[in-house]
């Protein structure tokens, strides 16, 4: 059968297509995530340069790579994720050319794996864009490029100045991270079982003649990473945890790392749409899904040809299946879980071509008519274009939560106090750790900062009380830790503690207001803080209020817009400031989501002599949700107490006494 003629640039113009739409088609409405936000920070406030200290103590050789990037891209969001797009691009350039080096007669097997690299559904952390360009995909570029460069040498006549670059490239990719360390079993793996022939010895033995020259800098590295886990500056992961684990535990996850690398990461898509079938987005993929796939078709035929024969296949199996365990060592010695779709599947950096080659070996072991076999190749890129679409709609929304957090934060706070820490339980967004936010905290707050001392900090009681961080809750503790190079020494008595719910607004959370009786039913880590917070530390009225500066959109005009303005005023007693702020909002049609937004504005009204009108508010918050007594009945017990006429009757007749 003829099939179309498949040239260099055709293959080129479908691969760059195909990273557009898996991954452009959002990269407006993306930004900074995870440990963006820190290494941002530092680009804008300490310059590339300050990466080279930063890393020593964590991993020294990826600082080099994070000064070069940040030396020419700029902190801003937009610019990564567009250089995000270009690096998965070079990605899926970088394994066709090696591949093609190694099998230049294979075109449609080089196609169809670039293809499926290009879309790889197993792995969601492409957003995190500054973190995990630097991190993983531009080490995996120099070790995909040194693959391809030791089977250029071995083909060429002249193969030492291959060989150079191809060990110089391992070096790049091996020695800035733990990740790629069992990559390198890869090597020899292809050059075992698909270069070189003969009997099992004899390719043996070939195999290591072609290949001890990396297996010197494999063993180099090896020393290194002993050192520098067990005797040097490295405080990330313990090594020592695989010995503590025990043997039904690594089998369990063994076991797991098999399902979801070898096929679970697929079809997970289905899994994720089926909980939120109905959602616009979700409508959105499948929509994506079908016109991928009908579009894909077109290319169906680039894919078809005669299969792979079997011992080519089982050993493309074998390969895969190799790769894939070997590349959980190192999450696994640092006893971490592979969980897809969180933060944790960038461990699947290290698995990604074994997944392929599993994948395709199965297929073209198991399928032998040509059409089907092409269709289920054509399925699973449009699966994976649905599975990158989905997880770039996840990180759209959290990245809409933040922006909702730093307007409002601004809005409430314009200004801090330095030395100040902010308290809360944890926020509603999902990708982002307190100290992620620390970075953009400092940004907005302290623009001119001046190293090493932070000025403001942002913690998480959920998970920090009992730690290093912030021993406890008691008056005068410490809290003290390192941001890099940069240094936060704090106190638990000059801190702000603020709430901002799911569906509500950034407040500050007030003792003197009762705060603590009307949120007395979230964590205890949260209203245990409550008698800590100290709002006069924030400044009212500065000469240059605070502002999320990396942001290019507007503030919006929304109800808590108006509510954080509304709660700073009713901070500073200027209760008719928040009626008048609270009433123009209903005048536009707003309302709030958290009835304890409205606690504020019946204690407004009540101070400016509304006293009807708070009583109406009160029975109409009790007849939407009758928990609100709790609240209602803590806002009257304070009016009372200030002397507010009609208080005790209010608060007989909604039962407060009761």
């Amino acid at each position: 059968m003829n099939h179309p003629r498949r040239t260099s640039k055709t293959s080129v113009l479908i691969f760059g297509l195909l990273t557009l739409i898996a991954y452009g088609l959002l990269v407006p409405f993306t930004g900074f995530y995870w440990d963006d936000w820190p290494f941002a920070w530092i680009a804008k406030f300490l310059g590339p340069a300050e990466f080279i200290p930063a890393f020593m103590p964590f991993r020294p050789f990826l600082g080099p790579i994070f000064y070069v990037t940040t030396s020419l891209i700029p902190p801003y969001p937009i610019y990564w994720q567009v250089f995000a797009v270009v690096i998965r691009f070079v990605m899926g350039l970088s394994l066709w050319w090696s591949l093609g080096k190694l099998w230049p007669e294979k075109k449609r097997l080089n196609f169809i794996a670039t293809l499926l690299f290009i879309v790889f559904p197993g792995y969601s952390q492409h957003w995190v864009a500054l973190t995990h360009i630097n991190q993983e995909l531009i080490p995996f570029i120099f070790y995909i490029l040194s693959f391809g460069f030791t089977f250029k040498a071995l083909r060429a006549e002249k193969p030492l100045p291959y060989t150079i670059i191809a060990i110089l490239l391992q070096i790049c990719g091996i020695y800035p991270t733990e990740y790629f360390f069992p990559l390198e079993s890869l090597r020899f793996l292809l050059l075992f079982f698909f270069y070189f022939e003969g009997t099992l010895i004899s390719r043996f033995f070939s195999t290591i003649r072609a290949w001890w020259a990396y297996l010197l800098v494999w063993i180099s590295n090896a020393l290194w990473l002993v050192y520098y886990y067990k005797f040097g500056p490295y405080n990330s992961y313990e090594v020592t945890a695989v010995e503590a684990t025990n043997y039904t535990g690594i089998l369990l996850e063994i076991l797991d790392t098999i399902w979801k690398a070898c096929f679970y990461i697929w079809v997970q898509i289905f899994t994720l749409l089926a909980k939120t079938i109905t959602a616009p987005t979700s409508l959105l993929t499948i929509a994506l899904i079908v016109v991928s796939f009908v579009i894909l078709t077109r290319v169906g035929p680039f894919l078809q040809g005669e299969s792979e024969n079997k011992t080519f296949s089982i050993f493309l199996i074998i390969t895969g299946f190799i790769s894939i365990l070997l590349g959980r060592i190192p999450s696994l010695a640092a006893e971490l879980p592979l969980r897809l779709q969180t933060g944790y599947d960038r461990f699947m950096v290290s698995m990604m071509i074994g997944c392929i080659f599993f994948a395709i070996g199965a297929i073209e072991l198991s399928i032998r008519n040509d059409k089907i076999r092409s269709t289920i190749y054509i399925l699973l890129v449009a699966l994976g274009i649905g599975q990158q679409f989905y997880t770039a709609n996840v990180f759209r929304r959290d990245w809409e939560k933040q922006k909702e957090f730093y307007w409002q934060l601004t809005s409430r706070i314009p200004a801090l106090k330095p030395n100040t820490t902010l308290l809360t339980y944890q926020l509603p967004t999902e990708y982002e750790p307190d100290l992620s936010y620390t970075g953009p905290i400092n940004w907005m707050y302290a623009p001119n900062f001046t190293p090493p001392n932070l000025p403001y900090a942002l913690i998480f009681t959920e998970k920090r009380i009992g730690g290093s961080t912030l021993p406890s809750l008691a008056p005068d503790s410490p809290i003290k830790f390192n941001y890099r190079t940069a240094i936060f020494n704090g106190s638990t008595s000059q801190a702000v503690v603020i709430y901002m719910p799911v569906n509500g607004c950034v407040r500050v959370l007030d003792p003197s207001r009762g705060d603590v009786d009307i949120y007395s039913k979230q964590p205890d880590e949260l209203t245990q803080a409550i008698s800590l917070s100290n709002p006069s530390l924030i400044t009212p009225d500065p000469e240059t209020p605070a502002s999320p500066f990396f942001l290019d959109e507007k503030d919006p005009v929304n109800w808590c817009a108006y509510f954080t303005k509304a709660e700073l005023a009713h901070q500073l007693k200027e209760y008719e400031k928040t009626v008048n702020l609270l009433n123009e909002a209903m005048a536009i049609g707003y309302k709030p989501e958290d009835l304890n937004e409205w606690l504020i504005y019946i204690d407004s009204l009540a101070r400016t002599g509304e006293v009807e009108s708070a009583n109406e508010k009160s029975l109409e918050l009790l007849s939407q949700d009758s928990r609100m007594k709790r609240g209602v009945c803590v806002v009257w017990n304070q009016l009372k107490a200030q002397g507010i006429e009609s208080a005790v009757q209010a608060q007989e007749s909604f039962g407060c006494n009761q």
